[in-house]
């Protein structure tokens, strides 16, 4: 139920993403940081801005930042982006023939974060058995 309010709330599919490689070059997402984003339509997105987007076909969030943008006549824009531990922009991860990020691939502009937080949902998933007890230790003591 939580996490159906702040879907709602921050109009963001995964508005807590917890970081599974570590890029500690923004001053957050270090493994197990837990990310923080919105994605209102009004919320403009500028170079500089760290995004969160989703590759066409892929199902992993990836949060990098936008280091350039192409606004066209029509009022669209297009993104490119960089993970800042990276030589490169990130145009080999996007889909093949696709040179920019539209809004419609960002699910998510970053809004914030909490350190090291999101190690204990990693260890719950790597660890079913510590799951479990937990769940009985805390069932146990209500």
């Amino acid at each position: 139920m939580l996490s159906k309010g702040l879907v709602l709330m921050t109009n963001c599919a995964t508005p807590i993403i917890v970081v599974l490689s570590g890029d500690d070059a923004y001053g957050f997402r270090d493994f197990g940081d837990l990310i923080l984003s919105t994605n209102y339509p009004t919320e403009s997105i500028r170079a500089g801005d760290n995004v969160v987007f989703l590759i066409e076909g892929g199902d992993i969030p990836i949060t990098h930042r936008v280091i350039k943008l192409h606004e066209k006549n029509d009022g669209s824009i297009k993104f490119l982006t960089h993970g800042d531990g990276n030589h490169i922009d990130d145009r080999g991860l996007y889909s093949s023939g696709q040179l920019w990020l539209e809004r419609k691939d960002i699910i998510g502009k970053v809004k914030g974060y909490v350190p090291y937080i999101g190690l204990i949902i990693i260890l719950l998933a790597k660890f079913p058995l510590l799951n479990l007890l937990i769940s009985v230790t805390i069932g146990g003591i209500s």
